[in-house]
């Protein structure tokens, strides 16, 4: 059965060196996340394109240290996304076979709003019985 946790989260992007290629760009990734999932996010984010006329894309993996449902452990996520002028894509999935301790065995997907500046998230996931 699926569940859903809901939330929302502070970011704090910040560039690091070296990039690894001529137009490419590398970032850490710090997150704070409150909600039904309370927890700490650390990971590396890669971008091409030009985010500032609205064409671009990234990828990303980050590690979610924290408590769900009452159950603490770790899982990864992976993000892949675009941006064109038709609009955002985006898919967040929980790494298979990423999740440790109490949270063993996770999976779901990690939806992202942003509304008035605010970052909110619905983590849809199952756990094993």
């Amino acid at each position: 059965m699926m569940h859903h946790a809901r939330g929302t989260f502070t970011v704090k992007i910040q560039p690091l060196t070296p990039a690894p290629a001529e137009g490419i760009s590398r970032f850490s990734i710090d997150k704070e996340i409150h909600g039904d999932l309370e927890a700490t996010t650390k990971g590396e984010m890669f971008s091409a394109g030009d985010a500032k006329s609205g064409v671009a894309g990234y990828v990303a993996i980050e590690v979610v240290t924290g408590t769900l449902a009452g159950k603490r452990g770790t899982f990864a996520l992976q993000h892949s996304a675009t941006m064109d002028q038709s609009g955002r894509k985006m898919t967040v999935a929980v790494v298979p076979g990423s999740g440790t301790g109490e949270l063993k065995g996770i999976s779901g997907s990690f939806d992202i709003q942003l509304a008035n500046g605010q970052h909110s998230y619905d983590l849809e996931y199952k756990l094993p019985e």
